[in-house]
């Protein structure tokens, strides 16, 4: 009996089918040192290709006003679009930062990664062209990055005390002891970073800007040999733990017990207010007349005594001159 022909020949090229779009789709997905390499330059990408930034302000930077940073920070993508990737959506939407510039997390979902090339070498928007200093393989890492690294820093830090949300601090401890404490030492302040010109611990940059912490703790610091969270095979929240546990190391000469106020935040309620009920009323009243009373006493004792002083003195003088 023969076997037909058709059968064999169709599942075999269904078969290389299948093996070519595989193999593709494998080739297309990045790999761990692209979406690393892309966080870095996202972070500062002239550090990373070891070049000097553009002397001038990045041409988009003039579409606002309120940031009044200029040269080389304005050709940073973070500076932009924040630590958080938020832009005026995140940890950017007020302060010396605040551009008004868009929320990459939730507008890069939506995009291929030739459609994120696409705005970087401006064939979306001119203004927005990096092309004179970024290669193609530089604008597919930093794409791969913006597409395949990015995370919502909402489930990690709140926004408001800029605390971690539910670390395990001893964790923390552990890897900030097998991998930081050589360089940063015990308290966190064997090295001192400069940050727009105010020397700091990593303990205050921890708990200042922890955003910015977050990131480089995953990713490493731009054009240093920084260990890289990722590449030790640590976890979104294996980075989160790490940062609550620098969040307790010294800011300075005292150890932070107490969550560090967002300047965004609403201001602490002010001790005192109306009295909760009649008799508190009551008695504050009193203490109130109470006080005042005190006060004129006080006041007019005082009076009456420079006045007796003055009578002495002339009664004094009206006895010697008669």
């Amino acid at each position: 009996m023969r076997v037909p022909r058709f059968p064999i020949f169709f599942s075999i090229s269904v078969f290389i089918m299948l093996f070519t779009a595989t193999t593709l789709a494998a080739e297309s997905l990045p790999n761990q040192d692209d979406i690393i390499q892309g966080a870095q330059l996202y972070d500062k990408w002239y550090a990373v290709l070891g070049v000097n930034p553009p002397a001038e302000n990045m041409p988009i930077w003039s579409r606002q006003s309120t940031n009044t940073r200029s040269g080389a920070d304005t050709w940073r993508c973070n500076e932009c679009h924040g630590w958080d990737y938020k832009g005026a959506q995140g940890e950017y939407q007020a302060g010396s930062h605040y551009t008004g510039f868009p929320d990459l997390y939730t507008l890069l979902p939506e995009l291929e990664i030739e459609a994120i090339v696409d705005h970087l070498n401006g064939k979306i928007d001119p203004a927005h062209d990096f092309s004179a200093y970024l290669d193609e393989t530089s604008m597919a890492q930093l794409a791969y990055f913006l597409k395949n690294g990015l995370i919502d820093d909402t489930e990690y830090i709140d926004p408001v005390s800029l605390r971690v949300v539910n670390p395990d601090i001893a964790h923390g401890q552990e890897l900030y002891s097998s991998t930081c404490l050589s360089c940063h030492g015990e308290d966190g302040k064997a090295i001192v970073f400069q940050i727009e010109a105010i020397n700091e611990y990593l303990g205050s940059v921890a708990n200042r800007d922890p955003w910015r912490f977050l990131h480089r703790t995953r990713f490493g610091v731009a054009g240093t040999d920084m260990p890289v969270g990722m590449r030790l095979g640590w976890t979104a929240e294996d980075g989160r733990d790490v940062l609550a546990y620098v969040q307790s190391l010294p800011t300075g000469g005292v150890i932070i017990s107490q969550p560090t106020q967002n300047p965004l935040a609403s201001p602490a309620p002010s001790i005192g207010g109306p009295a909760s009920n009649l008799w508190t009323g009551i008695l504050t009243s009193l203490g109130t007349l109470a006080g005042m009373l005190v006060i004129a006493g006080l006041f007019i004792g005082g009076f009456l005594f420079l006045a007796l002083i003055v009578v002495v003195i002339f009664r004094r003088r009206g006895k010697r001159n008669p």
